[in-house]
């Protein structure tokens, strides 16, 4: 008599929680991932893809490795918090002193922190972001400059203007803030 030998794995049932965060991770779903992994390391990483980065950094928190203490520095960065990354890039550096990209790293989150510094000084304990991004697909780009029935008179007003109006997701924001500053950086220089 033979017994067939029947697996639930397509279900999850007989995983454990790292292996269902894996099959999660794997498949694109990071927030799913980052709610079932119990490893530290793996669910921080599952949070940084799926843009929370304060989870992430919490996450990576609770290790003490040269890579932790990198990624948590990415995160902060993320999140504006360009002193703590400095400081969680440098527990790295100890950690590993000819680590190219924890310096590179440091060194943009020290500029970042002089810049802010330059434009208006510290946020305090403020987020810098808004929460989601809403384009009007009815208009053509860079056309009209008015927004809500308030016209622009130059960039900085017209900026101010897309600034209080703009709704978007704290990862997309600082993707497109990132990409601005260094097409800026690129056509007029440091």
């Amino acid at each position: 008599m033979k017994i067939a030998a029947v697996f639930v794995l397509s279900s999850g049932f007989w995983l454990t929680a790292d292996q269902q965060g894996q099959r999660a991770f794997d498949g694109g779903r990071f927030d799913a991932a980052a709610e079932n992994f119990e490893d530290p390391m793996w669910k921080g990483a599952a949070y940084y893809r799926a843009g929370e980065f304060k989870s992430a950094q919490a996450a990576f928190a609770r290790l003490d490795t040269a890579e932790a203490h990198y990624n948590r520095g990415n995160c902060l960065i993320f999140l504006g918090q360009y002193d703590d990354a400095m400081a969680s890039y440098d527990r790295a550096l100890a950690r590993v002193p000819g680590w190219q990209e924890a310096r590179d790293n440091r060194n943009i989150a020290l500029a970042r922190a002089e810049r802010m510094q330059q434009e208006g000084g510290e946020m305090g304990d403020q987020q810098i972001g808004a929460d989601e991004i809403v384009f009007d697909k009815k208009k053509s780009g860079g056309e009209d400059t008015s927004v809500a029935g308030e016209q622009a008179t130059d960039s900085a007003s017209m900026q101010a203007m897309w600034l209080r109006r703009v709704q978007t997701e704290p990862a997309d924001f600082l993707k497109a803030k990132f990409a601005y500053q260094i097409r800026f950086e690129e056509e007029v220089g440091p």
